[in-house]
């Protein structure tokens, strides 16, 4: 990138020599002729360095370099003063107003170049620093706010590429700071790359799904992710050509990179409007590598909580040992109960928790004598007293873990009734905790649904009827409204439920 200089001064004959003379440099050279119309050009242009005459009509030169210092935008912009004036008053003046340098006309040309190469020198460092200080905590922003966001259950790599983009490409204030354009290939599970282009137009992001065959994209030795960057001049002996070639296809002409590669993740940044360093590619390293500490941890509690529900079922499957049933009783009784949740308006995770922690709401009858359960006939008082232990009997065994929490409740109030008729304790209404509430209905539906060695099964409609209208010993007053209401408004899927889990 070639430097932009502005060069101010009220001589049309001195702004000719200074372009003449920065020109052949290589330098991009902005002329004015007054200290208002220079005040517009450090507005409308990217300026990198002014030469200022400090004798000019309306506003001074001295003037000119105060303003522009007192922008905190403008103000790492190294001015030069240069003029006639050679009193040291005039010196100090320039030195309070702002100036980086001062210099007396007439100038000798090559010691201007010389001050104005080692002032761009300083510029590019202060910027780079800048850049370093913004970036920190660009990237301190970035790790809270992945943190306050993250659901380790419902984590998605992929989506989480697109924060990962939006970082990369807007992480600096400059213009030149960003990249343009940025290449990604994912890892399946079996190290197959999936390729995305996203491209930075405007103030948008746009993604592109890429047809790429390539793996890998850098050459890497053993488990350990590699970041490098090329510039320009060694851009074409890179690693990296097939991405390249990619990038060129598309009619861009592909400048400037930065690249992470692992096996889990490619990265390749492209066209910075200035020189990349290793400090681009740490940066880049550190915004990948919080990304892939969240997946790994996701992966982790994802298994964690597989284990967990594995286990729950597990448990409740041993309770359900002298049932008829193999164990689709208690997945049936987790998805009734996740449906009417959902119906009430309950929260995704008070859902997601009934439909796995429900499943226990029997496994106190793993202290029940095996002859009480499998009684074909009627129960007398004695041995009902027995069976109506069993809730007590499940919150023994349950315990008190906080993630059970819901599972000691729905184990201890299934069978308590909205009239307050139902055990161990005669709750009675909203006594009754709402997944107790919902696991009362649950549990009758799938009872009479279901063939026990003391009954047949029984159909939906007569089960549906039953609950809504009662039959003596079920009664719709033995039930939560809502919880009611909620199953008239859903009962079919009950029935599509029953009859996809019934074998």
């Amino acid at each position: 990138m070639s430097e932009k200089i502005l060069c101010v001064d009220d001589e049309p004959q001195n702004l000719k020599l200074l372009e003449a003379m920065l020109v052949p440099r290589g330098y991009v050279v902005v002329l004015s002729d007054n200290g208002a119309d220079a005040l517009t050009m450090i507005r409308e242009h990217k300026i990198d360095l002014v030469l200022l005459d400090v004798m000019m009509p309306k506003i001074n030169g001295f003037d000119v370099c105060k303003l522009i210092k007192e922008n905190e935008r403008y103000r790492n912009i190294p001015i030069i003063m240069v003029t006639g004036l050679t009193a040291k008053e005039d010196r100090i003046k320039a030195i309070e107003s702002g100036a980086e340098d001062f210099i007396s006309k007439p100038f000798d040309k090559a010691e201007i170049v010389a001050r104005i190469e080692m002032l761009l020198k300083m510029k590019n460092l202060n910027d780079r620093l800048l850049h370093a200080y913004s970036n920190i905590n660009s990237l301190i922003y970035y790790g809270e706010e992945m943190v306050k966001t993250f659901d380790p259950l419902n984590f998605d790599f992929e989506s989480r590429i697109d924060s990962v983009v939006d970082q990369i490409i807007r992480h600096g204030e400059a213009e030149g700071d960003k990249p343009t354009l940025i290449v990604i290939g994912i890892s399946d599970k079996d190290l197959k790359r999936k390729w995305f282009l996203y491209r930075f137009t405007g103030k948008l992001t746009r993604r592109e799904i890429l047809n790429l065959d390539v793996h890998p994209c850098m050459v890497i030795s053993g488990d350990e992710p590699r970041i490098a960057f090329f510039n320009n001049i060694d851009i074409e002996t890179s690693d990296i050509q097939p991405i390249i070639k990619m990038v060129e296809a598309t009619n861009v002409k592909a400048s400037n990179v930065v690249s992470y590669h692992s096996k889990e993740i490619c990265i390749h940044a492209f066209n910075y409007n200035r020189e990349v360093t290793s400090y681009d590619a740490s940066v880049l390293n550190s915004i990948v590598m919080q990304s892939l500490f969240l997946k790994s941890l996701s992966g982790q509690v994802k298994d964690t909580d597989d284990a967990f529900a594995y286990t729950v079922h597990a448990l409740a499957r041993a309770a359900e040992v002298n049932d008829e049933d193999t164990g689709n009783h208690i997945l049936r009784v987790g998805e009734y109960c996740a449906l009417l949740a959902k119906h009430l308006g309950m929260s995704e995770k008070f859902i997601s928790i009934i439909r796995i922690q429900s499943q226990m709401h029997d496994v106190g009858k793993i202290h029940i004598p095996p002859e009480i359960l499998k009684k074909p006939g009627r129960l007398i008082t004695e041995e009902f007293d027995i069976v109506k232990k069993h809730p007590e009997y499940g919150v023994k065994i349950i315990g008190d873990h906080v993630r059970l929490t819901m599972a000691k409740t729905i184990a201890l109030t299934h069978h308590e009734r909205w009239d307050g008729g139902g055990y161990p304790f005669g709750l009675k209404g909203e006594q009754i905790p709402v997944d107790g509430r919902i696991l009362n209905l649950v549990d009758i539906y799938d009872a009479l649904r279901n063939k026990r060695v003391y009954k047949p099964a029984i159909d939906h409609e007569t089960t549906y009827k039953i609950i809504t209208e009662g039959d003596g010993r079920t009664m719709p007053n033995h039930f939560d409204p809502a919880v009611l209401d909620a199953f008239k408004g859903v009962h079919k899927q009950f029935d599509e439920i029953y009859e996809r889990m019934k074998g």
